[in-house]
């Protein structure tokens, strides 16, 4: 998260892109993402919690709390708490504004090797 944070000062959008789920990659908007990091000025993130279900999973949440200020000097805060997945020794951040699409019996999309029903469907 800190480092995603990070490329969001330094608008450094090819790096959000790339750490984001592969699958999700495609339908992310860049032209908003630069505007939104080039319009803000970034004023801190607090990590709050990372949660791991087991020692070894491939998924994490970790809840934070960004803070900007935009181009008229309007203080604002956001507070989430994010998905993570582990893919091939890399991290990656879910978007939950962009649906992941895949049938229940398809494989799911974190790379776990199992069914989306029986891994992130659940």
């Amino acid at each position: 998260m800190r480092s995603r944070y990070s490329a969001y000062t330094l608008g450094l959008i090819d790096y959000l892109v790339a750490t984001t789920l592969p699958s999700q990659q495609a339908q992310l908007d860049r032209a908003a993402m630069t505007d939104w990091s080039q319009s803000s000025n970034w004023l801190g993130l607090t990590v709050e919690k990372i949660h791991s279900t087991e020692a070894a999973s491939n998924q994490a949440q970790v809840t934070f709390t960004a803070l900007w200020a935009d181009e008229q000097g309007h203080r604002h805060s956001h507070r989430e708490c994010s998905d993570f997945t582990h893919i091939d020794e890399r991290w990656y951040f879910v978007d939950p504004s962009i649906r992941v699409k895949t049938g229940r019996n398809e494989p799911c999309p974190c790379a776990s090797g199992k069914k989306y029903k029986q891994c992130c469907g659940r």
